[in-house]
């Protein structure tokens, strides 16, 4: 139950790396970084040998206090951030600091993850959430790219809004979906719900796969048989549906959602035959 409730930043976990730091805390479910980057640094210099990667693996969101920041995508594409400035990073990135003022920013998105050496995968128990917009290329068809864009924009603002308010946690966007986890299966279901409903109001249709299973957070990026069964089970929903697997199905008991049985299918690359349910 969310409750009234006050963490200093000073009395979080303290990260120190080489011309920056970060002061992390928890407030309830929430994870919140207070994060300051000297002159001088930068991602690919400083950070990569943390995570191993070619570029950051990190989705950021989150507020710049003071300092600037210049940012690069995988693709090329480059946009300062100046202070007093909300913003949102993409994973595939490089970033460093412009000017002589160290960057200070708030972040919540990757506040977990910051400043974490890559050591052995993270491996926990979670339900996994698939979204996919159903007949998407009929739709970008029939609007034109400069309308579908904006449509897809409105499209991840709502989504975005009902993960933050089911406690989702975003892992990923995948075109025109994310992939997001959640630490209770009725949140998750409850969500996708939520999710469909969004995408409706703006004339979209949506699809959601949701399994349960343990996941391998490697540099922020969900892997694992789990989230692959999530993604099979996404394919097999039609328009405005949420399927679950058999196990978030024996996790939402008590919970008052309603199910049907959707059938017994083979998803591609796992064995067997899964048991397959549509929530009502």
């Amino acid at each position: 139950m969310p409750r009234l409730q006050v963490r200093p930043f000073d009395d979080g976990e303290q990260r120190e790396m080489e011309l920056g730091r970060a002061q992390v805390v928890r407030v309830g479910e929430t994870t919140i970084g207070l994060a300051t980057w000297e002159p001088g640094w930068q991602w690919s210099r400083h950070l990569r040998p943390l995570l191993g990667t070619e570029w950051c693996p990190l989705h950021h969101l989150g507020y710049a206090l003071s300092g600037s920041l210049r940012v690069r995508m995988e693709d090329g594409e480059a946009m300062d951030i100046p202070p007093g400035s909300a913003y949102e990073i993409p994973p595939g990135h490089d970033a460093w600091v412009i000017g002589d003022e160290p960057f200070v920013t708030i972040e919540w998105t990757s506040a977990r993850e910051v400043g974490v050496p890559t050591g052995p995968s993270e491996r926990v128990l979670a339900t996994v959430l698939f979204t996919d917009i159903a007949d998407s290329t009929a739709k970008l068809a029939q609007l034109g790219d400069a309308a579908w864009r904006d449509l897809l924009l409105q499209h991840n603002l709502r989504l975005r809004a009902d993960l933050n308010a089911h406690h989702g946690r975003e892992v990923a966007t995948t075109g025109d979906g994310f992939l997001a986890t959640f630490d209770g299966a009725t949140r998750a279901v409850r969500c996708g719900s939520a999710m469909v409903a969004s995408a409706q109001a703006l004339g979209l249709s949506i699809r959601v796969g949701i399994h349960t299973g343990e996941v391998e957070f490697v540099g922020g990026n969900a892997r694992g048989v789990a989230v692959h069964a999530a993604a099979r089970i996404m394919a097999l929903a039609g328009g405005g549906e949420v399927l679950v697997s058999s196990t978030t199905r024996d996790l939402l008991e008590g919970s008052g959602i309603d199910l049907v049985a959707a059938g017994s299918h083979a998803l591609k690359g796992l064995t067997g035959q899964r048991e397959v349910y549509r929530v009502t």
